[in-house]
């Protein structure tokens, strides 16, 4: 029998079997270019949030003074030595000027009861400590000779940790602020402390500006040595007990569907059917790996972390091994 082409049944047989054909096409683009594949599922959960800021630093003193002697002569004696506290006022040693030291030192050849009269007749200077502190550095014994430009010793009346800040995290930075003190010879160790000043002035570290930023521990424990290597890790924002997803499961709301609420991220849930749906939802902070959700779920609700399929090996609906499918391999017959 043959087939009339211009007989109106065959006519809408052919349009019908058309439509279909790019309506198949035109949804399968649609649906590679926006379809979703789970990843993994997760539960919302409540926990607690730190938004925190790192840099590196150096133990140092906060005012690092150079004690040295009024006059040039002989150290006679040091009475302290590092590590210890001392007073302000304190005896840090006892010298001996040029003169008396040259005196001394001529009577002494003339006999002992000679020696000890020109030794009570001239008495001895002392080396005061003009504030309260810690002496970090001793840099001269007994029997010494000193110039007045010589530090018998350096004292330190705090040790703080100098963060450098880069100036893109400044603006997170605040007088008061608590932080968490790292040192690398100590790294078990944790040690609390607050930012006591940030410079106006930048550095040049590197090519990059940053800032010196003063921290004060709460505590000296005896492990600071100045000099040491910390990390500094600055609390910039503390939220505790809040709804926390994966910031990988917050996606920007889908563009072929209309925004609810004007909702800008949007979470994913499974219906009964399995199918995907987007749930719009608002976030507050992140620090990273955690995003707070501040609206749309609820605390143990499962949601689906997703992201979109690759394309396809192939896209032409019209192949005879189908979608996506890959073309037999010829074999060669030897």
């Amino acid at each position: 029998m043959k087939l009339d082409l211009n007989s109106r049944p065959v006519k809408i047989g052919l349009l019908i079997v058309g439509i279909f054909l790019l309506v198949r096409m035109f949804s399968s683009c649609s649906q590679s270019k926006d379809a979703l594949q789970v990843v993994r599922s997760v539960k919302v959960a409540k926990g607690d949030l730190d938004i925190k800021v790192s840099a590196t630093g150096t133990v140092k003193p906060y005012n690092r003074v150079e004690i040295k002697p009024p006059i040039a002569g002989r150290v006679e004696e040091v009475l302290v030595k590092e590590g210890d506290t001392v007073r302000q006022g304190q005896v840090l040693a006892w010298m001996s000027s040029i003169e008396r030291a040259a005196l001394l030192d001529a009577a002494r050849s003339q006999g002992d009861e000679i020696f000890k009269r020109w030794q009570e007749a001239y008495k001895l200077a002392p080396l005061l400590s003009p504030l309260e502190g810690t002496v970090i550095v001793r840099s001269v014994e007994p029997g010494q000779t000193v110039t007045t430009a010589d530090p018998v010793v350096v004292i330190s009346d705090r040790l703080i940790v100098e963060a450098l800040v880069d100036e893109t995290d400044l603006s997170f930075i605040q007088l008061g602020q608590k932080t968490e003190i790292h040192l690398d010879a100590y790294a078990s160790e944790i040690f609390w402390g607050k930012v006591d000043h940030i410079t106006y002035e930048s550095q040049l570290v590197n090519n990059v500006n940053v800032y010196a930023v003063d921290v004060l521990p709460e505590q000296i424990p005896p492990s600071f040595r100045s000099g040491m290597t910390a990390n500094v890790v600055f609390i910039v924002k503390e939220r505790n007990d809040v709804l926390l997803v994966p910031s990988e499961a917050v996606m920007a709301w889908p563009r072929d569907i209309p925004k609810p609420q004007e909702a800008e991220f949007a979470l994913y849930r499974k219906t009964f059917g399995g199918k995907l749906v987007p749930i719009p939802a608002s976030i507050g902070d992140t620090d990273g790996r955690m995003t707070e959700i501040t609206q749309g779920v609820k605390d143990r609700e499962e949601i689906q972390i997703v992201r979109k399929k690759q394309a396809s090996a192939s896209t032409n609906p019209f192949s005879p091994w189908g979608r996506g499918a890959k073309k037999p391999e010829k074999k060669e017959v030897s």
